[in-house]
């Protein structure tokens, strides 16, 4: 009876790893799924971070804008333009 109830809990314990297996990877493929809908976000040029045009401050370089998560972003890559353009 005992090596019933052994068996019957490693099956089960069995069963429980290859389904939290299986979940994992599903998770992993939602997460990792496309890039967010280009026509409503950008790419921040400098963290690399996805924002939304309407969260994100917009920085303009030749008639071009730019979006950025944050002002520390946008001056970031501001003073990365100026240190390029002085060498």
């Amino acid at each position: 009876m005992i090596r019933l109830f052994v068996w019957l809990l490693l099956i089960y314990i069995g069963y429980r790893v290859v389904i939290a297996l299986f979940t994992a990877k599903k998770t992993d493929a939602v997460s990792h799924g496309p890039a967010p809908d280009a026509a409503t976000t950008h790419r921040d040029p400098v963290c690399g971070m996805y924002v939304s045009e309407e969260d994100a401050v917009v920085g303009r370089l030749d008639g071009q804008r730019h979006y950025f998560c944050s002002m520390a972003c946008l001056e970031k890559f501001s003073e990365h333009l100026e240190q390029t353009s002085h060498t």
